[in-house]
């Protein structure tokens, strides 16, 4: 890991912020030039919800609030634009009822820059359930749904590239491979599929929930791809305390079960710098590091675990500040020096 800054050296090893609501979005700002800023948004059962933008003060060490808007129902997920340097405008995109991309001026005030809407014909929308950034270019976002399909979208047009009915059932989460063209989703039917943009006509199944056992298959909820090693996949099926790792050149079996939670897993991260290791929180409370170096021997027990006050919802790591780990459980983001 990089050597802690003189700054660095001095900070706790947990700052809180508490929010006047249950949060649920929630996510790591990339650039450079705005260290411990984050975004996190509301969950509330009705129409207005919110989004607030926070930065850690690092004289005060005090999370400041620089900016927020009014968002129409909870943000299933909330994305800072992937531009470390700084090269592109400010931006973060929501999902919930529709695609929304935000512009942050002066780090200090949020505008809507566009309402990404493919479906014209009717005034209903399907809802989104997740949506991913690509990394490597910045100008592509995946969204899934739950009318079954995924929509590729160009950021610059604020219009779909192209949209593909992805699953049999709801799909719950999209991801990006490093580079531009792979993804990856799961959805309600219990499967993690992989696609290609330069020949969506396909894809493989790479792994289904029901393997073996006859039964009929359990939702896959969340999908997260491990960006230093692009191998391998993480997911969780519905209610599960179980997290699956997949190896992709070994489709179908898991290459490992992490079974440390004792209730349902909520979110899963991987370290953005090391392919060996991955986060996991769920409704034990716990956030819970593991080691997979050992593979292909079995995982025994995560490397570091975690108490929250409450049930863990959403849990993210740091792509650029890789020595830290951010929470969120009931009112409260809490940020883990790991």
């Amino acid at each position: 890991m990089a050597q802690p800054s003189q700054s660095m050296s001095k900070r706790k090893e947990i700052y809180t912020y508490t929010a006047p609501w249950l949060m649920y979005g929630m996510n790591w700002s990339v650039r450079a030039d705005q260290r411990f800023r984050l975004a996190v948004g509301s969950f509330e059962e009705e129409y207005s919800n919110s989004v607030r933008i926070i930065q850690l003060d690092d004289e005060t060490h005090q999370f400041n609030e620089i900016g927020h808007f009014e968002h129409p129902y909870p943000a299933t997920k909330i994305m800072w634009m992937p531009d470390p340097n700084g090269a592109r405008r400010d931006m973060l995109a929501t999902t919930g009822d529709y695609l929304r991309l935000w512009s942050v001026v002066d780090n200090k005030s949020v505008r809507l820059e566009g309402l990404l809407n493919n479906n014209k014909n009717t005034e209903f929308c399907a809802p989104l359930t997740s949506f991913d950034w690509n990394e490597t270019d910045p100008n592509i976002i995946g969204t899934s749904s739950i009318d079954t399909t995924c929509t590729i979208w160009d950021v610059t047009k604020m219009q779909a590239k192209t949209q593909l009915i992805a699953h049999d059932k709801e799909v719950y989460d999209i991801a990006f491979a490093t580079g531009v063209h792979v993804f990856a989703s799961v959805g309600a039917d219990g499967s993690v599929r992989m696609f290609d943009l330069r020949s969506l006509e396909h894809s493989t199944i790479i792994y289904e929930s029901n393997d073996g056992k006859g039964g009929s298959p359990s939702p896959l909820i969340r999908l997260a791809w491990n960006n230093q090693d692009p191998n391998y996949l993480a997911t969780f099926s519905m209610d599960s305390s179980k997290v699956i790792i997949i190896d992709i050149r070994v489709p179908s079996l898991p290459a490992a079960t992490l079974n440390g939670h004792s209730q349902c897993v909520n979110a899963i991260s991987w370290a953005p710098h090391s392919s060996r290791h991955i986060c996991t929180a769920g409704d034990d409370n716990q956030a819970l590091i593991w080691d997979l170096s050992t593979m292909p021997r079995r995982v025994e027990e995560p490397i570091l675990a975690y108490y929250a006050e409450s049930e863990v919802n959403q849990l993210q790591w740091s792509k650029t500040q890789p020595d830290w780990v951010a929470i969120c459980f009931d009112k409260k983001l809490q940020i883990l020096r790991v």
